[in-house]
């Protein structure tokens, strides 16, 4: 269930964000995160791919992890399993991105509390396509 505070942080975050560094996209269209990325894209954000596999995705360079991306993120956005979730985070941590988003199905309760203390947002367990087309529609 949502509640009116964590809808106002999303709307918030989602409004101010421009860039969203999507972790584990994939080339693959029939994928989540490809559906995601390029909705998020056709939304009006900056996608930056990090697949340590791949080169290219959405004819943007593709980075092995957080630390490579040569610019500012405001939102890291996760679609990995939760066992490797926290070295992300750190790495969001370190390069100050705005905020961590975990999936939906993406629990990591304490990288979740680690992203909160150094200051980030954190959304877990949320879809962001979904509630970006929830939200703003």
């Amino acid at each position: 269930m949502h509640t009116v505070m964590q809808d106002k942080q999303i709307k918030r975050l989602l409004r101010s964000a421009r860039t969203i560094a999507v972790v584990g996209l994939s080339p693959k269209d029939s994928r989540p995160s490809n559906m995601v990325g390029r909705y998020l894209q056709a939304a009006g954000y900056r996608i930056i791919p990090v697949n340590p596999g791949q080169d290219k995705i959405f004819g943007t360079p593709c980075y092995a992890d957080i630390s490579a991306v040569p610019e500012q993120i405001d939102i890291v956005n996760i679609f990995r399993l939760p066992e490797h979730v926290l070295p992300i985070v750190k790495q969001a941590i370190a390069v100050r991105a705005g905020a961590v988003w975990m999936q939906q199905g993406i629990i990591n309760e304490r990288a979740a509390q680690m992203a909160r203390e150094a200051g980030l947002d954190c959304i877990m367990d949320r879809c962001i396509k979904i509630e970006h087309a929830r939200l703003f529609a």
